[in-house]
């Protein structure tokens, strides 16, 4: 079986295409920018008014790049599915001065820009560029979302999300959808919607990049060996990290990177493994949140994954980066593919 895996970071896109009768090692892996920064780089060099189709993606630095190009002068408008990439309420982006698209109007003389967070076809003619194999049995894709519900806040609505799924330990793959994405996830619709708009007829396997961070951090070697760890993504914008125990997920907190210390991360932690973490502390700190089953029997070590991971090295834990398959940008695709093997595909 091939599988494409494809994991969306707020710095790099991370893509392997993995044969399960070849060694990963000899897998195609390729580390690009984000598809927002691409955007955000092409609406810098545009002198002209912009005209946004396409889908919901992942924003970034476009919410910015738009302020400073209509602060130039320039026009920008919007349909109305991708505006949602600024804001999920409408009346908000339009309160920017961003202009939703009207069916009466015609913007011909606009430059287009379509947006997504996933363009198989651009992928497909670079690696046949170089004259690589490009096909593939499945796909796996994983993008961060929080969800929408336009009558709860992001954080208290992404950490009801995750409550409702972990009443008991499961395995990080569990947090995967496989043709059932419910509508709130928009992006991970969205998504789906791109891969449809290109043509793929297989439903792909979808996930959070953090829950796919944390599953394939699980398989990095040293932590495969151990029966209680915590693992922990530290990323440019969110830290999330997972106490485990027998491969399964015990308690769970999520905080902003920028807000985090040494120490704080370190007590933080410390308090996931006891089981005593709450909800309440991480959220009155400006987190997202926490959710605790059970304690650990002990921190046997801290398997660490993310761009900010150094964080962890100046706290007097026992840490370990994480290289599932000998590469540690590909923690997050081996993830994706360890969730979609373990599903009846």
């Amino acid at each position: 079986m091939r599988i494409l895996a494809i994991d969306v970071g707020t710095g790099t896109q991370d893509i392997m295409i993995y044969d399960d009768e070849k060694e990963l090692e000899n897998s195609i892996k390729l580390v690009l920018p984000s598809p927002h920064l691409f955007i955000s780089q092409q609406i810098r060099e545009i002198e002209n008014d912009l005209y946004f189709n396409g889908e919901i993606m992942g924003g970034g630095k476009i919410k910015r790049s738009l302020l400073e190009h209509m602060e130039k002068g320039y026009k920008v408008v919007m349909e109305e599915i991708p505006a949602k990439t600024i804001r999920d309420k409408i009346s908000q982006v339009e309160a920017l001065g961003i202009e939703i698209a009207s069916s009466e109007k015609e913007y011909k003389d606009y430059t287009k820009i379509t947006l997504g967070d996933i363009n198989i076809t651009q992928l497909s003619e670079f690696l046949l560029g170089y004259d690589l194999e490009f096909d593939f049995d499945e796909i796996a894709i994983a993008v961060q979302d929080h969800g929408y519900n336009e009558n709860m806040g992001d954080r208290d609505f992404r950490f009801e999300k995750i409550r409702e799924r972990l009443k008991e330990p499961i395995k990080p793959e569990e947090f995967s959808f496989k043709g059932n994405v419910p509508e709130y996830y928009t992006r991970m619709k969205a998504v789906e919607r791109c891969l449809e708009k290109e043509g793929i007829d297989k439903k792909p396997v979808l996930i959070d990049t953090k829950f796919a961070s944390i599953a394939g951090m699980c398989y990095d070697e040293t932590a495969s060996k151990l029966n209680s760890f915590i693992a922990i993504d530290i990323g440019n914008g969110h830290t999330t990290a997972a106490s485990i125990e027998n491969g399964k997920i015990q308690a769970i907190f999520e905080h902003h990177t920028s807000s985090l210390t040494p120490e704080s991360l370190e007590n933080y932690l410390k308090r996931l493994a006891d089981g005593v973490i709450t909800n309440e502390e991480v959220y009155n700190d400006h987190g997202h949140g926490a959710h605790v089953i059970n304690p650990i029997s002990k921190i046997e070590k801290v398997i660490v994954s993310g761009p900010k991971r150094e964080l962890i090295e100046k706290t007097n834990l026992d840490w370990h980066h994480a290289c599932p398959g000998g590469d540690v940008m590909m923690t997050g695709t081996i993830g994706l593919i360890k969730t979609l093997e373990g599903l009846d595909v």
